[in-house]
């Protein structure tokens, strides 16, 4: 197994906040939640229910990120927070 180095423990990417996509889809004549984290590919997560596909979401993410930590696959990491003119929580530059 070819190790990547790595600057953080798992506990760090288990606690990055990814960005996360909620939507509701018609599957073969039934409504659906889907939900997904697009920064981490193929972590998606189906259900009737909004809240049921964010538990099965949290799942897969967590059983993807140390699955990539066990085999020494890259982690992808979140691009950092917009900044700028009109996002909340942005401050002009000084």
């Amino acid at each position: 197994m070819n190790e990547t180095p790595r600057a953080h423990d798992l506990a760090y990417y288990e606690a990055v906040p990814y960005v996360l996509v909620v939507e509701s889809i018609e599957r073969g004549g039934e409504w659906l939640r889907r939900a997904e984290h697009p920064e981490l590919p193929g972590c998606v997560a189906e259900s009737a229910s909004a809240v049921e596909a964010l538990e099965g979401l949290e799942r897969e993410r967590l059983s993807m990120l140390r699955r990539l930590w066990q085999s020494g696959e890259a982690i992808p990491v979140p691009r950092p927070p917009l900044r700028g003119p009109g996002v909340p929580g942005s401050r002009p530059p000084a």
